[in-house]
């Protein structure tokens, strides 16, 4: 597979997955729909494992390796699916542009990484400016919208917790492998959350269109996205992977307008340019600061050699 053709295999998964949970949710309780969602991902995964032989693992390490991962599997989609209920597919992607952002802050804590400069703290700021922007946009337009906010900030909270647990375990396996592993060991969670809140399985009023949604997310949001995502993180600079979080909310926000007759109102707009500038910043802000500070390095140093 190219890069190239990986990457906007990537992109196009990523910007159309909350328009897909949220089609998925409209006659499908949430929690059979991603209960569903990751059964297929966990049954196609295996059968990919045995056919192609792929290892396994199944040790000490590896299962932790694997609970770090389901703890976003389970959690970042369950509150996911519970949050499409309240809002539109572009907010959610827009809020869950926000994962570097939470992750940043966890790693600090968690893996003692290098403290946050005070670029990043101020392109966080903007971005959370943002965010407020935009809840208070839907907050007028639905007393509801709320509950949207808190489950996808608890998504997005135990998303970037489990990848920053993930970064802490030091193990090299194939990408395949610990994507079933992690649903092999969230699935028992999804299946007690489906019995507690729900537990009822009429089809009788289920559409093509939730059916279809649930498809496709178990085959390409749950398993070809995610092995995309690591061929493409093997072979590009982060930097450049990053791009894909300032892009996808645009294209969810425009299919989501297009597609489920989304509403767009201008404060959402300036909302999410605040969010998304903020991302940018968050990202490359320090390069452009660095190359700045060396071409005035260079610059001073040409002056002085002339005088």
């Amino acid at each position: 597979m190219q890069v190239s053709i990986a990457y906007m295999i990537v992109l196009l998964i990523w910007s159309t997955t909350p328009l897909a949970i949220v089609w998925s949710s409209e006659t499908i309780n949430p929690t059979m729909a991603v209960l569903l969602r990751m059964l297929i991902a966990v049954v196609l995964g295996g059968l990919i494992i045995v056919a192609r032989k792929i290892d396994f693992p199944w040790h000490p390490k590896a299962i932790r390796l694997y609970t770090f991962s389901a703890l976003g599997i389970f959690g970042g989609m369950s509150f996911s699916y519970l949050a499409a209920g309240y809002l539109s597919s572009g907010v959610l992607s827009l809020v869950f542009g926000l994962a570097p952002a939470f992750s940043a802050i966890l790693a600090r804590r968690i893996l003692a990484e290098p403290k946050i400069s005070i670029l990043r703290k101020l392109s966080m700021t903007l971005s959370f400016a943002g965010l407020g922007l935009v809840c208070a946009n839907n907050l007028s337009l639905s007393s509801d919208s709320i509950y949207g906010f808190i489950f996808v900030l608890i998504a997005v909270f135990l998303f970037s917790l489990s990848s920053v647990l993930v970064k802490s375990v030091s193990l090299a396996i194939h990408p395949m492998a610990t994507t079933v592993g992690a649903l092999a060991l969230s699935m028992p969670l999804f299946l007690i959350n489906w019995l507690i809140l729900d537990g009822s399985l009429d089809t009788s009023h289920w559409e093509p269109r939730s059916i279809w949604a649930t498809l496709y997310l178990g085959i390409f949001g749950s398993l070809i996205g995610f092995v995309a995502y690591f061929f493409v993180l093997q072979r590009l600079t982060a930097s450049t992977v990053a791009l894909i979080t300032l892009i996808t909310p645009v294209i969810a926000l425009s299919l989501g307008a297009v597609l489920n007759d989304e509403v767009i109102h201008s404060q959402l707009v300036f909302g999410a340019l605040l969010v998304i500038s903020g991302l940018a910043m968050y990202h490359w802000g320090e390069i452009f600061v660095v190359k700045y500070q060396q071409k005035k390095l260079v610059l001073r140093n040409n002056i002085t050699d002339q005088d």
